[in-house]
């Protein structure tokens, strides 16, 4: 390996390149499923999303002249069911916002002081609205933080003003943190304002009580099954629906979403590994061919180590420690390559990639059984050599 530098180290680099892929994809793959399950978690745990219509009940029920629909008392019911942590409902509307001569437009979401206990969202500055404000319609609003920025750059937005339709309404909270949300956009980029001032001034029903849809919250130890059986009961008894007519509402289940995620996430990072893995086995490869080479090149050095006593499994170890040692080598660069790379890409601040001690201790792995498996057939071609024949090869 000394006496032959350039040749070793071409053949270092197919394993570096192997290992830089398989340990940087996995990597990739594991980060991935992290940053999955931390959206999925920023969006609560045991939701389920309740919106007017069913498989056929629309069509079914306009016939009747019954359009479906939620209402306002239909989402105070579930608020009260025993199996459910809290349901809140929502109206939504885009809205063009403006302080000063600066405008854009946004979806704002009228909604309860509950949804803020269901939802888990929390502030960095100011308050929620009370029941008192949602009594009176009060025109107050909470914002996202890069709502903020874009219209109170570097001040204090509490207590300000923004126009939305030419109305006004007064700052009392910035929410904290970001992250999209499974029924609308970014969490800082959230415009929130009491239901009661959205049906007001923002966001026109034919029908007053009517919303757009409700947020509920199971239990965190009961059983989410047993959640939407009652819900079911509950919503087809208040729109009192037959025993043999379709629900004119549907219930979509977050944990759902979040298993068929977390399935995707995790056959992605499967598909990454075998990417990877394929590029560490064509170095396998070539270390299988430049050990033929380096057996035929030293024929008669092993006839002669042969010949003074060495026993075949000498000639076989010796051959197989060069390829392992190889590996190991072109391993240990590798992962530090791919480490130095996981920190460019983390330092960008777009996306994490974690390089841990199991994934270390992966590649290290893949190293030593791809330098067993392709050493081991010129290892054993060179163990197998008469030394009468190794001695005459010239």
């Amino acid at each position: 390996m000394g006496a032959n530098r350039l040749r070793t180290a071409l053949t270092m680099l197919g394993i570096i390149i192997g290992i830089l892929s398989v340990t940087l994809l996995l990597a990739l793959g594991d980060s991935m499923q992290r940053f999955v399950g931390k959206q999925l978690e920023s969006l609560g745990t045991n939701m389920l999303f309740i919106s007017p219509g069913g498989d056929r009940a629309q069509a079914q029920r306009m016939r009747r002249d019954a359009a479906p629909a939620l209402t306002m008392a239909d989402a105070e019911a579930l608020d009260k069911l025993p199996s459910l942590s809290g349901a809140a409902p929502v109206l939504r509307g885009g809205v063009k916002l403006a302080v000063g001569s600066e405008t854009s437009s946004f979806d704002v979401y009228g909604v309860t002081p509950s949804m803020f206990r269901v939802r888990g969202w929390k502030l960095d500055q100011g308050s929620i609205f009370s029941d008192a404000d949602m009594r009176s319609a009060a025109r107050m609003v909470i914002i996202g933080q890069k709502v903020a920025d874009q219209f109170f750059y570097k001040q204090d937005p509490l207590g300000k003003y923004i126009r939305m339709e030419n109305v006004s309404f007064q700052v009392i909270g910035v929410l904290h943190g970001e992250g999209r949300q499974v029924d609308g956009p970014d969490l800082s980029k959230l415009v929130i304002v009491p239901i009661t001032a959205a049906r007001a001034h923002l966001v026109r029903l034919p029908f007053a009580e009517n919303v757009h849809y409700v947020i509920a919250q199971g239990k965190p130890d009961g059983n989410l099954d047993d959640a939407i059986a009652d819900i079911n009961e509950t919503l087809r008894d208040r729109h009192h629906i037959k025993l043999d007519d379709p629900d004119d509402y549907t219930i979509d289940n977050l944990a759902s979403f979040a298993e068929t995620a977390n399935k995707i996430s995790t056959g992605i990072a499967l598909l990454l590994g075998l990417i990877g893995a394929v590029s560490l086995v064509v170095g396998g490869i070539g270390i299988m061919n430049i050990m033929l080479v380096s057996v035929t090149e030293r024929t008669r050095e092993i006839g002669i180590r042969m010949a003074i006593g060495a026993k075949p499994r000498d000639v076989l170890l010796q051959f197989l420690t060069e390829a392992v040692v190889i590996c190991l080598a072109g391993g240990v660069i590798g992962v530090a390559l791919a480490t130095l790379a996981a920190m460019g890409v983390t330092a960008t601040g777009k996306f994490e990639v974690f390089i841990d001690a199991k994934t270390v201790i992966e590649a290290c792995g893949f190293a030593s059984v791809v330098g067993i498996f392709f050493g081991f057939y010129p290892a054993r071609r060179a163990s197998r050599m008469l030394p009468v024949d190794c001695l005459r090869y010239e």
